[in-house]
């Protein structure tokens, strides 16, 4: 066994990755203080070729020197937004016909695992606060709110480890039938 060279990849340029098809995905981050987490979910979703990520609220926008740090470039491939309010962008991609889900433990969460990906609708995934989770208000616009089965004794993920799981679930839903 050896590791592939990078020109084994056989990875598309960053030409070829804009002009490609996206899985019917927007993330958009609620508010999130780490520009590491940030550019880990550029990287993410540069990796699962989504259509775009929403930056909210205070959560930083490139140039950010810790976006840059994670991200490594995705930050020019992805299309990203930035709104000064979450509501903005969730009333948008409503209008646009989004289901919009939260990734929070609420009283009315359910699993990721039982929730059924209809790969006729076009998808929001909401990430919160790394320490607050998604804004109070934001809670009723959302069409459901999701979560990952832990077994540990932590209640919760690193958000950008979180986007991660759940954009490759989604992903990988969403591709079977669509491209």
């Amino acid at each position: 066994m050896r590791k592939l060279k990078l020109e084994e990849l056989g990875r598309i340029s960053p030409e070829a990755f804009v002009e490609q098809t996206k899985v019917s995905i927007v993330v958009v981050l609620d508010n999130l203080r780490s520009g590491l987490n940030v550019g880990s979910v550029f990287r993410t979703s540069d990796a699962f070729a989504i259509e775009a990520v929403h930056l909210c609220g205070i959560t930083p926008v490139p140039p950010h020197k810790e976006i840059f740090k994670t991200a490594i470039g995705a930050e020019h491939t992805v299309q990203w937004q930035h709104f000064e309010s979450i509501s903005d962008s969730i009333e948008m991609l409503k209008e646009e016909g989004y289901k919009v889900i939260g990734i929070e433990q609420t009283d009315h969460s359910i699993e990721l695992n039982e929730l059924t990906i209809s790969t006729d609708e076009k998808w929001a995934i909401v990430m919160g606060n790394e320490v607050e989770g998604i804004s109070d208000n934001v809670l009723p616009m959302l069409d459901i709110a999701v979560e990952l089965a832990q077994y540990g004794t932590k209640h919760s993920l690193n958000v950008a480890v979180c986007a991660g799981i759940v954009i490759h679930h989604f992903s990988s839903k969403l591709r079977k039938n669509t491209i």
